[in-house]
């Protein structure tokens, strides 16, 4: 799947949530700057999150509402290791059946669910956004 422009995110993050309607964990990987936590916005848009959606950065995981349902967006870049996942109860959040979208899901990779979507994004020079999905 390739996109460029901010105004196809809303058919990309359409088409993803169709592919990954049934896998409530979401592990995106990438640089930075990959656009990742765009993505992520574009997606809680398409779940009906009302409310201010950013990366996590600080607070490792941040909570969105949509229509009644949960939406858990996490940021692993800054932890120093799996514990502090586990600290903060990251597994719980996995079993809730609400999808959790995750940045810098490598940081904590013997926690990963046995089911999950991998979404790889890449970004060229030209802006050109390239994401490989994989359902596991």
């Amino acid at each position: 799947m390739h996109f460029k422009e901010l105004e196809e995110l809303g058919r990309v993050s359409s088409e993803l949530l169709q592919i990954g309607k049934d896998t409530p964990v979401w592990l995106f990987e990438g640089h930075m700057g990959a656009g990742k936590t765009t993505l992520i916005k574009a997606l809680c848009n398409q779940l009906g999150v009302k409310s201010h959606v950013q990366s996590p950065t600080f607070s490792l995981v941040n909570e969105y509402e949509a229509g009644g349902k949960l939406v858990y967006h996490f940021d692993f870049y800054r932890i120093k290791d799996e514990t502090e996942a586990l600290d903060m109860g990251v597994e719980e959040y996995f079993d809730s059946g609400y999808f959790c979208f995750v940045e810098w899901p490598g940081k904590i990779e013997s926690l990963w669910p046995l089911n999950y979507l991998l979404v790889h994004m890449e970004a060229d020079e030209s802006g050109m956004r390239t994401l490989a999905v994989k359902r596991v």
